[in-house]
């Protein structure tokens, strides 16, 4: 069970090792893009391709979809980036249902573990498989392993390391269940202090925003957490008023550097800095609304910001 495109590495591992599939479920098709053509989900187009079979129930508590799921002789559910799912599913199975997770529960239980890790400066996440129970990231620990952030890494770059590590720690998972030997831990032995526990919620709009009265380095991990998807935003705001919506891809700091927060120092050709509190944001790729993403050289061939600009 699974929808986008960091489950579909798993589904790949457990064919490759030989494991049947009998069905992928995976979220109905949905519009996408511009035009708002139908989509099907990365793990739909990836099942077709190998001709497995597919559900894509839009209620997971329909008696008709558990009926087909039990018609299956299923002993093992796989989770990889789904929905919560109900008791009448994630129980009936021999060997139950476990889930991919992309931290160390319990933290960052929630929708963005890769995210918030990043925006809180973490410097080491990781993976984590547990077998389902009635509330989300809760239940017994089989698996974890470690995995560092770069200094450098953005969402993205995270995402596509754990995608492919989390691929092996399904499959040996996988084979502890199968021989029996996967030995859990709860997750209230892993807490020894109550903030330890550091959610991970889905992130909404006013989440994205940038705050320019904060430090330099605070505010470049808030960019890389959400660079390239969904992104961090902030308004370019013209000499006369006039505001433009601008994602911001990637930066880097610059702490001997006196700007006033959200204020732009530029020469128009190679450069665009940013006033924090303290230190600056020296901006080097950025989207305009409606325009496609840019190096900021690139940006400024289009875009010229003579005057006093600044970000709000």
């Amino acid at each position: 069970m699974g929808t986008p495109e960091f489950a579909v590495p798993s589904l790949e591992a457990l064919l490759h090792h030989d494991y049947l599939v009998p069905v992928v479920v995976t979220s109905p098709d949905k519009p996408a893009g511009r035009g708002r053509k139908i989509k099907a989900s990365p793990v739909k187009e990836y099942a077709l391709k190998n001709r497995l079979n597919i559900l894509q129930p839009k209620n997971l508590k329909d008696p008709v979809f558990i009926s087909e799921l039990e018609k299956l002789g299923i002993n093992l559910i796989v989770v990889v980036a789904f929905r919560m799912l109900p008791e009448a599913v994630w129980r009936f199975p021999e060997y139950g249902t476990f889930n991919l997770h992309a931290s160390l529960l319990p933290r960052y239980r929630g929708a963005a573990p890769i995210n918030w890790a990043i925006i809180n400066g973490e410097k080491n996440t990781g993976l984590t498989t547990f077998f389902i129970d009635e509330k989300i990231d809760t239940g017994n620990i089989i698996l974890q392993e470690q995995v560092q952030i770069r200094d450098h890494d953005t969402a993205g770059d995270l995402h596509d390391r754990m995608m492919e590590q989390g691929a092996a720690l399904v499959i040996e998972t996988v084979k502890l269940i199968e021989q029996n030997t996967a030995k859990t831990k709860r997750q209230d032995q892993l807490v020894s202090k109550p903030d330890h526990l550091k959610p991970a919620p889905k992130l909404q709009r006013e989440d994205l925003k940038i705050d320019w009265a904060q430090d330099v380095n605070s505010i470049y991990n808030f960019i890389r957490g959400l660079s390239p998807y969904p992104a961090a935003f902030s308004s370019l705001v013209s000499p006369e008023g006039k505001k433009y919506h601008l994602k911001i891809l990637y930066g880097k700091p610059v702490e001997d550097c006196r700007l006033a927060p959200a204020h732009i120092a530029t020469n128009n050709k190679s450069f665009i800095k940013v006033g924090c509190n303290p230190g600056c944001l020296e901006i080097t790729h950025l989207q305009l609304a409606g325009k496609k993403p840019l190096p900021v050289k690139e940006f400024l061939k289009g875009f010229q910001l003579s005057g006093n600009w600044k970000l709000s």
